[in-house]
């Protein structure tokens, strides 16, 4: 295997762990992107790779996009992302996840952990008893930053999606919007929750049938493949799923105006992000329009927020956005390259 510098996603990370703990069975990544602006913050994902450099290639782009979503958000936080290598057959153990934050805990601050796909707010209580580097614990009442940061991220891409209705559809409300999701679980289910309840048509996918036929069920949507969801005639396509969906042929294939979604790292390549501007496609960058759970746990690991303020700030996403739409109409750049040199300036590294 190549070391983890001849990686195509390594992006001048300043740290990159491996870490095995024989006992629990523990195999996880840590990447540091940067912490130019404070410490690497970004959950740990728990799942499964057929191959153990893909769990690599996901720290590196993942923790990547932490820095740029944190940046963007206005946080004093740096972008870092945990991996941990679920068995096939393995269970998530008490004493995996006490590994998991020791090895959290040996980075020194450098690295502040928290939710993200497999993992729950219970899950980070286990971290917790290891590491105090960590976020997105279970609150002590409604008013307070932290817990879950699903619901928080749904709140900002429902936002966001608002804000692209209007930029490409020129319309205020979601009323009468045909909206296809990619993926309706914490993110996409509270996404579309939101959406159902201003008027907007749905149609769901997920790779859990069951999952999106009940919220089907539920909001009078109508059901796709997970795959066909891609396809499928819209106004709005909004992936809430796993990354890398946006590549050249399914970029082809799409049938929408607007693409709109909490997923992170839509795009495979940096050329997709031209091909989707090639087409007319007004894109909300994923780290952008998805930063409500870190600006959630972020702000409970500062000490610095209630609720409200989380969510006056999650309600900031869409003039984030129009700036960069705007400037990608000036420029004639692709609206995912605007976005991204922004948040290298934000870094140090524009």
């Amino acid at each position: 295997m190549s070391a983890v510098w001849d990686f195509a996603d390594f992006d001048d990370h300043e740290h990159v762990h491996m870490f095995r703990d024989r006992a629990s069975g523990l195999t996880a990544v840590i990447a540091v992107h940067s912490t130019h602006l404070g410490p690497g913050a970004g959950g740990v994902r728990y799942w499964h790779y057929p191959q153990r450099a893909a769990a690599i290639t996901d720290a590196l782009r993942l923790s990547r996009g932490m820095s740029y979503k944190n940046a963007m958000a206005g946080l004093p936080m740096g972008g870092g992302k945990g991996v941990i290598l679920a068995e096939e057959n393995g269970a998530k153990t008490p004493e995996l996840l006490a590994a998991f934050g020791r090895a959290v805990d040996s980075l020194g601050g450098a690295y502040v952990t928290a939710e993200d796909v497999g993992i729950t707010d219970a899950d980070m209580v286990e971290i917790s008893k290891q590491t105090k580097h960590v976020s997105g614990l279970p609150v002590a009442s409604g008013a307070d930053a932290g817990g879950d940061p699903g619901p928080f991220t749904a709140l900002g891409v429902y936002l966001g999606i608002k804000a692209a209705i209007k930029e490409g559809l020129g319309t205020d409300s979601a009323a009468g919007v045909r909206v296809a999701i990619q993926g309706v679980g914490s993110v996409g289910g509270g996404v579309a929750r939101r959406l159902a309840a201003e008027g907007a048509k749905l149609t769901l996918a997920d790779v859990n049938l069951a999952r999106a036929k009940a919220l089907a069920e539920e909001l009078g949507a109508d059901l796709a493949d997970s795959a066909a969801i891609m396809e499928v005639e819209a106004d709005v396509l909004s992936p809430n799923a796993l990354g890398a969906i946006l590549t050249e042929r399914s970029i082809e294939k799409l049938r929408v105006p607007i693409i709109a979604g909490g997923a992170n790292n839509q795009l495979a390549t940096a050329a997709d992000g031209q091909r989707v501007h090639d087409r007319g496609i007004v894109y909300a960058p994923d780290y952008v329009i998805n930063a409500g759970g870190i600006i959630n746990v972020a702000l409970e690991y500062l000490g610095q927020g209630s609720r409200e303020e989380v969510e006056s700030r999650i309600h900031q996403i869409p003039g984030r956005l129009a700036e960069i739409w705007a400037e990608s109409k000036a420029s004639g750049t692709p609206a995912s390259a605007v976005a991204d040199r922004m948040a290298q300036k934000l870094i140090g590294r524009g």
